[in-house]
């Protein structure tokens, strides 16, 4: 009889895990995936270590569509050679329900029938240890293969399903940086034309300016200085400015320091015979993102790089720094294709958080910290801290 190796994947894991190397976070919505190279390089990896040809690779998710249907991206997933689509559901709160029990199931059933001699789990869960020994003790080997965190060592991997473990391979990290990538689109590859290089070109963004307090308070775009045809605008009577501290001016070329009172509405004479510029055209707005965070530099923030950062205070409780930190990035990946009616809804709906985002603040903080159980103090805390940068988010 023939010897194969085969692959199950814990879909939710593997994503979570490389957002976070890719992004900072492990909000799947903020990266997008080749799917097939994914697949092609996992199966590439496993059939060199393992010496043997690959029988198949269970790939373990929630259906997007209800009653656990899934959706085209899923679809064409399922249509892959040597991929076997295996579905749970969503809950209404948009948990994943039956993907952890399926894939239990699968690995000690498919293991007691020697469908393959080794195995390889793509999963962290602790709920998995169980599942592990029982296809061991049927005689089939099983190998982590987790995702590469910051430490060198396999990301939000729990300690007893390594001990339970025959061993543990990290996915190459090629794999992961060229399948899996962001959604954020770089800033030097936003189009501007020679107008907009002519604007900005003397004027540094108010968001990236150290220490500085940005109103989340929109100024109205379209009021300019002069009007259109360069003639200076002449005021009826003197009128005594009002003090304000000067910055640098908006987008749409209000000097910062003019009272809001003296600012008109677009398309307004303000009884004045000189007609007002018009109101930015569809384009200039198509070229903005959607939103951006406008972080805080009064506290100091810890590179999510590096690994050398204190995470856990010296009692064993989080530092502030750490769920700051966890905060400021699942905010920013969730931004990264967020609306302005996205951002409006989110705020409405305080102080209740989206599933997804509140999954995500826990996950991260666990993940960072290696520390499984966390305690209802941090939860209320990073929790806190995310509400306290939504109110900072503004629309650019």
């Amino acid at each position: 009889m023939r010897s194969y190796c085969a692959v199950y994947v814990d879909v939710g894991y593997l994503l979570a895990s490389a957002a976070t190397r890719v992004t900072g976070s492990s909000l799947r919505s903020g990266v997008e995936v080749d799917y097939p190279a994914l697949v092609a390089g996992l199966i590439a990896q496993v059939e060199a270590d393992s010496g043997l040809p690959i029988l198949r690779v269970n790939w373990y998710d929630s259906g997007s569509r209800p009653g656990g249907q899934p959706d085209w991206q899923q679809d064409q997933i399922g249509l892959l050679p040597r991929v076997k689509l295996r579905l749970g559901r969503l809950s209404y709160a948009g948990e994943q329900k039956g993907v952890d029990v399926r894939l239990g199931l699968d690995l000690a059933l498919q293991g007691r029938a020697r469908v393959a001699d080794v195995v390889y789990l793509v999963s962290g869960d602790d709920d998995l240890t169980e599942a592990v020994e029982e296809a061991q003790g049927s005689g089939v080997q099983v190998v982590l293969l987790s995702v590469p965190g910051q430490g060198g060592s396999g990301h939000a991997v729990s300690k007893h399903l390594r001990r339970a473990a025959d061993g543990e391979l990290l996915v190459d990290a090629e794999t992961i940086d060229h399948c899996v990538r962001s959604r954020a689109l770089a800033d030097g590859l936003t189009p501007k034309d020679e107008a907009d290089e002519a604007a900005t070109s003397d004027a540094q963004p108010t968001e990236t300016r150290p220490g500085r307090e940005v109103e989340p308070e929109l100024t109205p775009p379209g009021v300019a200085d002069h009007p259109a045809d360069g003639a200076p605008v002449v005021p009826e009577a003197p009128v005594v400015p009002k003090p304000s501290v000067p910055r640098a001016p908006d987008e749409a070329g209000v000097p910062a320091d003019r009272p809001a009172e003296e600012l008109e509405p677009v398309g307004s004479t303000g009884g004045s015979d000189v007609p007002s510029p018009a109101a930015p055209t569809p384009a200039v707005f198509g070229r903005k993102k959607a939103t951006e965070v406008v972080l805080p530099s009064a506290t100091p923030s810890w590179s999510t790089t590096t690994g050398d950062e204190p995470v856990v205070a010296a009692d064993g409780s989080f530092t502030h720094e750490a769920i700051d930190t966890v905060a400021k990035n699942v905010l920013a990946s969730w931004c990264r294709t967020a609306t302005p009616a996205d951002l409006q809804a989110l705020r409405a709906a305080k102080p209740t958080i989206p599933g997804e985002l509140d999954r995500a603040l826990l996950l991260d903080l666990s993940g960072r910290t290696g520390v499984y159980d966390i305690d209802d103090a941090s939860r209320h805390e990073v929790r806190d801290r995310f509400w306290y940068h939504v109110a900072r988010v503004r629309l650019s």
